[in-house]
């Protein structure tokens, strides 16, 4: 009998064992996910504001800040002297409701215990859509709320767009991602970001270059809004997404444009957005200066700049997932 429960334990172990870390990291995010989810979606009863305004700003912070400071699952901050009210002589994280709004702060009791806590993940999506209310419900509305609180035009683009996302695949876990050249294509590539280029003045080259014949399919490697499409003199004709976690996706050097693709366009890993080309280095309609290929490129921005950042490390690990 020993013998067989030390058997059983044996088993148990071997098999927890062969769980991979990832797993539980996945877990992880999955109940995170459904924890935020669940306070938007209250939020949206009380305000009568969609889940999703909500959800875009939370992801928007989420990539702008190295850390939270909520105890909880929300990533928003909302600065000190906006919580409290600028006049307000107390800046501390947590007051009474009356106080900051006497001072016109923004800080609301979302938890109902009386006090607007900074770092409380209700009382944070409280106080937002009460700043939301101030303004009203419309689209435009939310827009205009969103650059009164942020003054810069691509951080209020990049919440409308994670808003549009979230909205249209009803979920805000959306992590899967692809190879931008379907696998069954000839193509080849190497590191090239940093690379010198000539054309135009000396610059360096901020992507990575896949070669492959004319017409090979483009696809979007990521969940997205389609921000950018028509020609440039270095690009040629090209396609810009901004994704979910505020990177813009380049594509360059396209042979053309898949049908019915256009500005605003919400896309997924997978969709074809256009065709591998030579175009670029001149005036529209330029092809040829060049053996065709794709030029892909990513770029961050941190909610006060954006900068180019080398894309092969994420081809490669998208090109064995694929696989």
């Amino acid at each position: 009998m020993l013998i067989f429960r030390g058997k059983i334990t044996l088993a148990i172990l071997f098999l927890f064992l062969l769980i991979s870390p990832t797993t539980f990291q996945a877990n992880e995010k999955e109940d995170e996910a459904a924890k935020r989810i669940a306070l938007f979606k209250k939020m949206e009863t009380i305000t009568q504001i969609p889940w999703y305004y909500y959800a875009a700003i939370d992801q928007y912070e989420r990539q702008i800040h190295k850390e939270k400071i909520s105890d909880g699952v929300i990533s928003i901050q909302i600065p000190e002297d906006k919580w409290a009210g600028p006049l307000n002589p107390s800046q501390t994280d947590k007051q009474k409701e009356y106080q900051i709004a006497f001072f016109e702060g923004m800080g609301r009791d979302g938890d109902g215990d009386g006090f607007a806590d900074r770092t409380n993940d209700e009382d944070i999506l409280a106080s937002i859509g009460h700043y939301f209310l101030q303004y009203g419900r419309s689209k435009d509305d939310i827009k205009i709320a969103l650059w009164h609180f942020y003054e810069r035009d691509l951080n209020v683009q990049g919440i409308i767009y994670n808003a549009r996302v979230f909205k249209a695949n009803d979920s805000i876990v959306l992590e899967d991602r692809v190879f931008p050249l379907p696998k069954n294509y000839n193509y080849s590539y190497r590191s090239t970001w940093g690379d010198g280029r000539g054309f135009g003045g000396r610059r360096i080259h901020e992507g990575t270059d896949i070669f492959a014949n004319y017409g090979v399919p483009v696809r979007s490697t990521t969940y997205g809004v389609i921000e950018i499409k028509g020609w440039n003199r270095f690009g040629g004709w090209r396609i810009g997404i901004r994704d979910i976690h505020n990177i813009y996706h380049y594509y360059a050097h396209l042979n053309g444009f898949a049908d019915g693709v256009e500005v605003g366009q919400i896309v997924k890993p997978g969709d074809v957005i256009g065709s591998v080309g030579a175009t670029g280095y001149g005036p529209p309609g330029t092809s040829g200066k060049f053996p065709p290929h794709l030029h892909y490129g990513m770029y961050k921005d941190n909610g006060y700049s954006e900068w180019s950042f080398d894309p092969y490390p994420f081809l490669r690990k998208w090109e064995r997932m694929d696989k």
